[in-house]
């Protein structure tokens, strides 16, 4: 027994330093058990410690100009966390006396079962591994998932990816779905983007007074972006059944941009105000009836009627 344990452990009762197993050289005692697990949750608190002033650090440093400017960071302090997680732990094993070659005949034993039984979770620690490092997601950004999650990243964690949704509804995504499947981010790379809303008015309507109210409506929601190559578009786009098939074309900051049904209720609202303020009619699906000539006679009973036509 290593002499830094002896006279603390000769202090305890025989009960607990009596060992109830043997593993390869190491004798297991509760004693021991009781020490390693005090190790193992100061570590885990050390490691959250660490991760938080990581974290903090890189909120200070982050530019604000640049949307996730931190996610290196960020990255850095999730990584750290579990390596301190793990150094601890075996540091903890190796001062206790434990045989950590004796406990590896164990580990392989069973590392056989656990990694069938863990696939799934072994998969999703590496997806995470792979989100941090390769930082095609990030913390802030704005995403859609092919399962038709859409939300914001709010944590990249060891088994899943937490992305909170518009509605305030925090969904908890396997970190290997964003490695696996379709991944949409809205905001990689950029505060801005376009957004095509579309929009339809009565055939015979005057296709100018159409443009001007469609510039005109996105000139009334607050950010849309306005400049070279950044000004708004009235696009005719196909001949409906009813209507003249329009779609205003804009670029928008990221604040409309992480909301894409309220941005879209927004500019559907000015457009209904800027086209009726023009005269310009929105249509509704109907259909006419032409009789070229001839008389109607209605017949039926009271369960039925049909309408017939005679030359």
């Amino acid at each position: 027994m290593d002499e830094r344990l002896a006279k603390p452990l000769q202090a305890l009762p025989d009960w607990l330093t009596q060992p109830f197993l043997t593993v390869g050289q190491t004798q297991i005692s509760a004693a021991r058990l009781l020490a390693l697990g005090i190790i193992i949750v100061l570590a885990w608190w050390v490691a959250k410690q660490a991760e938080h002033g990581l974290q903090h650090l890189a909120d200070r440093l982050a530019d604000e100009n640049e949307p996730g400017s931190g996610a290196g960071a960020y990255a850095f302090s999730r990584v750290a966390r579990y390596l301190i997680w793990v150094l601890a732990t075996v540091i903890g094993l190796t001062w206790l006396g434990f045989d950590l070659t004796s406990l590896a005949l164990l580990g392989g034993a069973i590392g056989v079962g656990l990694g069938i039984g863990l696939q799934g979770f072994f998969s999703n620690l590496l997806s995470g591994l792979v989100i941090l490092f390769e930082r095609s997601v990030k913390v802030g950004d704005f995403v859609d998932l092919q399962s038709g999650v859409m939300g914001r990243v709010s944590e990249i964690s060891m088994r899943y990816t937490r992305i909170t949704t518009n509605d305030s509804v925090d969904m908890f995504v396997p970190n290997s779905e964003l490695t696996g499947g379709r991944v949409i981010n809205w905001s990689y790379g950029h505060s801005f983007r376009r957004i095509h809303v579309p929009f339809g008015v009565a055939y015979g309507s005057d296709k100018e007074k159409v443009r001007a109210a469609g510039i005109a409506a996105a000139h009334t929601v607050e950010g849309t972006i306005f400049g070279p190559g950044r000004d708004p578009e009235v696009w005719l786009v196909a001949f409906g059944d009813s209507s003249l098939d329009f779609e205003l074309i804009v670029w928008v900051s990221r604040n409309l941009m992480i909301s894409p049904s309220r941005t879209q209720a927004k500019y559907l609202w000015a457009l209904e105000t800027e086209l009726a303020a023009r005269g310009l009619e929105i249509p509704f699906p109907q259909r006419d009836l032409h009789l070229k000539s001839g008389a109607i006679r209605i017949e039926g009973t009271e369960s039925a009627r049909s309408v017939q036509v005679k030359d």
